[in-house]
Formats: C-alpha cells, structure tokens, sequence
C-alpha cells in the first residue's frame, strides 16, 4: 500500500462515515431478540421450585423435595431425568431449528429469521401457559426452542452487519443485554407469581409471549442489512441503506468491499463444505470451542437452576427465589460494564479477566457447601455464610456477564468471511445449544453425584479455557468484518493456515482499492 491516502477497512481499519442514531436504534430493536432466549433462561429454573407445579406434574419431585420419600440428601432432592427434560428439550429443539435458520437467513434475509422465531416462540409460550400435562408442556418447550434456534441464528449476524466497525462489540453485545434483562425479568416474575394462591406458574409460562410479541413486531420494521441485500440481488437498495446507517453517501470503499464479498461468497456452492477448508480453520475451530467453553463455565446452573440450587442450598421458597433475582439483576449491570469496556480494553482482555474472577468464585463456593454440608449432604447453612456464598455466586455471575457471555456470541458472530457467514453463524448456535441441552439435563444429576465437587468440576474447564484464549484468540477489537484475515494471518499459530494472498478482503480476495 505505497504513497496513496484512503480510508478503508484495510488501511486504517475503519470506513468512512460516523455512528447514526438510525443504525443505534435498529440494533436495539434487533437486540430485543435476546429477550425470549433469556426470558426462557431464568423462567424455568423458577417455575420448577414452585410446589403447585410439581405437585401437578413431576410428584415424585415434590415428595423428595418435602423429605416425604426418606432422602435426605440435600444433594439429590431435584434429581428427576423427567423435570430437567422439561428445561432442556427447548435446547435440542434450537439446535435442530438453527441449521433451518441458516438456509432461511441466507435466502430471505436476516429480518424474516427474526420474525419466523418469533411467532413459533409465541405459539410455545401460549401451549406451556395452557398445559394440562408434560406432553403439552413438552411440545411448548420444543416450539419455544425452534424459535431460539432462528432468533440466535439471525441476531447477532444482523447485529455485526449493521454495526460500524468501531463500535460493533458494543453493539452485538446489545444481545446478550437484552438475553441478561429477560433472565432478570423472568426471575422478578417468577418472585411475583409465587405469591399466588393458584396458577402462578401458567403466568410465568405464558407472560414469555411479551418478548415474543416483541421481537415479532419489531423485525417487521427492521430495515435488512446491506450485506444481505447485495446476497438477495438488490445492489441498489443495498447501497442506499449503507449510507443511511453510515450517515454518508461516500461509502464507494465499504460497498466495493461488500460486493466483492458477495461475488465470492456466490461462488461458494456448499458453504457447508467449504467451512472445512484449510483456510478457515481457525474461524471454525473458534466458534466450536468458544460455544463449548461458554456452556462449560458453569453459568447456566446458576442461570437456569438458581432458584432449585438457593433452595437445595437451604433457603426457603421466597429467599431462593430473590436470592435468583439479586443474581439476575447483578447479571444486568455487569453486562452493562462489557458494553462499555469491550470495543476500548478489547475481547481477549475481557476474556482472561472474568475468567480469573470466575475461577476464584468457583473455588470458593465449592469449599463453602463442602465445610456446610460434606459428602453426606447433611447440614444447614447459617445465615451469614448463606449471605457469603450468594454474594460469591453474584461476584461469579458479574465476571460471566462481562465477559464469556456475551463474548461467546460476539467473537464467532464477527470472525467469519460472508461465503460462510451463515453456516459459521448455525455451528456457533448449534454447538452452544448442544452442550446447553447437556448440562441442563445432567446438572441434577451431577449435583447429586458430585456434590460440591460440581463447582470445582467446572472450574477447571474455566482454567482450560482461559488458558486457550491467552494462547489462541487474537485480539478482534476495531476490526472490520471483511478484514478479518489480516489478524489471523498475524497469529503465531493460525497464521499458517491463512494463504498470503488473503489479507485484504476476509474472504480470500485484496481489496481492489489496495495498491
């Protein structure tokens, strides 16, 4: 790149143009579509330590829970293959669903994803509020899934195709904002409708068809991002958005770049198979290990359990209950601090830290239930050390928030060419729903067998995986999208991977500006 001055993705790492409000609002609207994933998230855990919904569906639970059955083990009183498969079926559903999505979300575009998600969720929250028995309670639980296979799928690629450069952490973490606000707002309702005399479960069930609702309407007035619109054929609208959400009509450098990326990626027959080139090694081995990863940190049994783990820890049903709404609310703010710090301290910063924080938490927490209540489970928590170990877990929660959370769906929403986009997007969302769908349906179990050793279970895999990001995650902060390569090109061990000859467009191609 001798003598000339531009200003592109691949001399300065930025394009022309400045952050519009247009584009803010769009990605919060697009954003919303976390709410049904979290919503979901903190429900269930909530709705299973209600004593009238298991008393209507899983009795044998409840017998064990009120010490009716002779165990007394606090570590097994929630054991049931038949009460985790009502959390995790929604899990194998959206890993099913996310593979639809992909084709779905390549054809038609980003926007009808979103809005296919949200009327089949929709379907589900209404079925799980009128269920009369685990089949349909089930069936609303699958329905619910598909609909977060297509909103995962669709989302956080809308959200990295639409954001500036400069600050697309911010706002693809706008996602798992709003997934952390469900998780919240699902626990706030779940303290509320155990108050009830009856029936406060079916509202817990059913309220889940507002963020629904939501995101249905609002994907029906989003705008489709530039780079699926040049994917459909459509250059000329594809053009015009571009300037609107840039705020210029001098994006000659970005739309060039954008139409290059599609005529290659037209030239990609079976994404599918060409995500399994040499080329694309590293992206791929990133977005199988990070969903992998994320799951393994532990979070979503604090996520989705909260309420049965505060209640096997030997709180009562209201103190379970607002102690899952004080980590939810943490969870909120703590997200708060990744939007703001990620595009300036960078991902892998973020990454090493929580992963620290988490590590210490874990540690902690394990030694604590194992001085309260040992091998046999036996034991009461005093109430000073029950305050310790919730502050501990929120501490836990925090690092998470700020860090694997949403970075778990930022880096592999951004690292990928557009040829691959969508099938790198489907592995990402397929993976993290497989290994969900795993620990939802063994946690129980595992904490029956393991016990305390459960939270030292998962710290070591939070040791693992910190150490595999300071060694091999490249810094991705302020890198445009079709510039990807040039950071893996640049890593000790995955630049052997990357041909010389792509370094300028993500993928495979200079740039046609670059002399």
């Amino acid at each position: 790149m001798a003598g000339g001055h531009f200003v592109s993705q691949g001399g300065s790492g930025n394009y022309e143009g400045r952050v519009t409000p247009f584009v803010v609002i769009t990605c919060l609207v697009a954003a919303t579509g976390g709410l049904i994933f979290g919503y979901d998230i903190g429900i269930s855990g909530g709705v299973t330590s209600m004593d009238e919904f298991l008393i209507k569906f899983f009795p044998s639970v409840y017998k064990k829970e009120k010490d009716l059955s002779g165990d007394s083990s606090q570590y097994c009183k929630f054991d049931s293959h038949l009460l985790t498969l009502f959390t995790s079926s929604l899990y194998i559903a959206a890993l099913i669903a996310s593979f639809f999505a992909s084709a779905t979300t390549r054809v038609f575009g980003r926007k009808v994803s979103m809005f296919c998600g949200g009327i089949i969720f929709l379907c589900g929250a209404v079925l799980n509020g009128a269920a009369m028995n685990v089949t349909m309670l089930i069936i609303g639980r699958i329905l619910l899934g598909v609909g977060i296979g297509y909103a995962n799928q669709s989302v956080p690629v809308y959200l990295s195709e639409m954001a500036p450069p400069k600050i697309r952490g911010a706002l693809n973490i706008g996602f798992q904002m709003a997934i952390t606000i469900g998780i919240f707002l699902a626990n706030f309702v779940n303290y509320g409708t155990s108050k009830m005399k009856e029936n406060g479960w079916r509202y817990s069930l059913a309220i889940a068809s507002v963020p629904a609702i939501i995101m249905t309407v609002g994907s029906v007035f989003l705008p489709d991002t530039p780079n699926s619109l040049i994917e459909r054929g459509q250059q000329e609208k594809a053009r015009a958005m571009l300037e609107k959400i840039r705020g210029t009509e001098n994006v000659h450098e970005e739309f060039q770049d954008l139409l290059e990326a599609s005529e290659t990626s037209k030239q990609v027959q079976h994404p599918w198979k060409n995500i399994r080139q040499r080329k694309y090694r590293p992206q791929l081995v990133i977005t199988l290990l990070i969903p992998f990863f994320q799951q393994l940190t532990g979070i979503n049994v604090i996520m989705f359990y909260a309420p049965v783990l505060f209640k096997t820890l030997g709180f009562g049903d209201s103190a379970s209950l607002m102690a899952a709404v004080i980590t939810g609310l943490v969870n909120v703010f703590a997200t708060l601090v990744s939007i703001f710090t990620v595009d300036k301290f960078g991902r892998r910063a973020l990454f090493l830290e929580g992963g620290a924080q988490m590590l210490i938490c874990q540690i902690a927490v394990g030694s604590i239930i194992a001085s309260v209540f040992g091998v046999t489970g036996d034991g009461t928590f005093s109430k000073s050390l029950g305050n310790v170990t919730v502050f501990l877990i929120c501490v836990y929660v925090a690092a998470f928030a700020w860090s694997w959370g949403p970075l778990g769906w930022l880096v592999p929403s951004e690292i990928f060419p557009l040829e691959i986009r969508s099938a790198g997007q489907s592995i990402n969302v397929s993976v993290n729903m497989f290994f969900t769908f795993i620990i939802a349906q063994i946690f129980l179990t595992m904490l029956c067998h393991l016990k305390f050793g459960l939270f030292f279970f998962f710290g070591g895999f939070v040791l693992i995986m910190t150490t595999f990001i300071f060694f091999f995650l490249p810094e991705t902060k302020g890198v445009p999208i079709e510039e990807m390569n040039r950071v893996w090109k640049a890593h000790w061990f995955w630049g052997k991977y990357i041909p010389d000859d792509a370094v300028g467009l993500g993928h495979g191609k200079p740039t046609s500006h670059e002399v």
